[in-house]
């Protein structure tokens, strides 16, 4: 029965050893899955957050992957809208990822509510002078658009296509599926930027805070940018690391290095706007609300080697690697490149939520830090292993990668 809903020419595994892949997985997703539960009846006691750590380790969670899920919505663009075709080859695993990353990040907001039955008040009791509200409809509305592209993909099972009516609706749903990519540019385009802004406005926590270009902060184009920079690397990634354990090209290598080098060049934007923003912020921002930039980094757990790391290690470095043509050929070099780019992101998001709460703006506060509980990481885990899990049975189930079987017999008989 399994063998018959695998696509006819793609070689899979045996199913069980499917079954041991998959088994530590769940064992994970079901802890995350029980700790979700203690949430829900215990209430956020279980976590370190206090009034001082609003965010904590789930924010700088969803950041994170909603940031590296933007390869899908990116992608969309240059694949329906710019007519770059090539890059269909990795589109299926882009809408994928995106669609594990959001569906992941609102499963981890809906526990981080606190009180989930409510969060529909977010929609009907909206707050329309907060950038939040934005990101609220922007991503739901946006993992809507994921379901409808991953609904073709799934239709293309070998049994499913035996369905007639089935076949009709994914001819049709390719037909106007540039529509749906240019609504998912859209949605996702603003609710990066806004979570960026967010922080931009906290005119009170002046770590944040950041001059205004237009009616938006700076970190709301920083957000964008930086996301659209490591999303095409986090795809090259995942399908670098499935054919490793496939043993077998997926896609062709210039594929890769497409990627690779559209990263690079968004990386080196996002730099050069990143140093200009820290610079404006610490020679202008800063001294205009009465405040000393090296007041920020006078603590040892955030001091002035995070500003370092993020902008050469995490920043220049990985732009360097991936605009050279002879390293983007090496797929060490690139690998390299695309895994401390996706680190930038981490960084970034992780700085931006918790060096923002830990430093204080007081004269009479202290410097605190806040450590996240075996719950958080629970949870956090939990959604990783959800992702690995659908990820994994659409690889096995569904044919993600088009070229997949050509490559692998002309790899064969090379």
């Amino acid at each position: 029965m399994d063998k018959d809903l695998i696509t006819r020419g793609l070689d899979r595994t045996p199913l069980w050893k499917f079954a041991l892949w998959l088994l530590p997985w769940a064992l994970l997703a079901a802890w995350g899955g029980q700790t979700i539960r203690d949430m829900f009846v215990q209430g956020l006691y279980l976590t370190n957050m206090d009034n001082r750590f609003a965010f904590g380790l789930w924010i700088v969670f969803d950041l994170t992957v909603i940031a590296l899920g933007a390869g899908a919505f990116f992608l969309g663009f240059l694949t329906y809208l710019m007519r770059q075709k090539d890059l269909q080859q990795v589109l299926n695993t882009a809408v994928i990822v995106g669609f594990v990353c959001y569906s992941g990040a609102i499963l981890t907001l809906a526990v981080d509510v606190g009180q989930p039955i409510r969060a529909w008040f977010a929609f009907w009791h909206a707050n329309v002078h907060s950038m939040l509200t934005e990101v609220s409809f922007c991503i739901t509305l946006y993992l809507m658009v994921l379901l409808i592209e991953y609904v073709p993909i799934i239709l293309k099972n070998r049994k499913l296509r035996l369905v007639p009516s089935f076949l009709v609706l994914e001819f049709n749903l390719h037909r106007i599926m540039f529509l749906f990519a240019g609504i998912g540019a859209f949605l996702s385009f603003f609710h990066q930027g806004s979570l960026g802004g967010m922080f931009g406005v906290l005119n009170g926590r002046p770590f944040a805070f950041r001059e205004g270009v237009g009616i938006w902060p700076s970190t709301f184009f920083l957000f964008i940018l930086s996301a659209i920079a490591v999303g095409p690397s986090f795809i090259m990634l995942i399908v670098m690391t499935v054919s490793r354990v496939a043993r077998r090209p997926l896609v062709d290598r210039k594929v890769l290095t497409r990627l690779g080098r559209i990263s690079g060049l968004l990386l080196s934007a996002y730099i050069v706007a990143k140093l200009a923003d820290t610079g404006i912020w610490i020679f202008r921002t800063l001294p205009d609300s009465g405040f000393d930039a090296a007041e920020f980094y006078r603590h040892g757990l955030f001091g002035i080697w995070v500003l370092f790391l993020e902008l050469t290690v995490f920043g220049l470095l990985p732009a360097t690697i991936l605009l050279n043509r002879r390293r983007r050929q090496n797929p060490r070099w690139l690998v390299a490149g695309g895994l401390l780019a996706c680190l930038g992101i981490t960084f970034n998001r992780l700085v931006v939520t918790l060096q923002t709460q830990s430093a204080p703006t007081l004269s009479f506060d202290t410097f605190m830090i806040y450590w996240p509980s075996l719950q958080e990481w629970a949870v956090m885990l939990g959604v990783v292993a959800y992702g690995v899990i659908l990820y994994s049975l659409s690889y096995r189930y569904l044919n993600l990668f088009p070229r997949e079987h050509e490559l692998k017999t002309s790899s064969g008989r090379a």
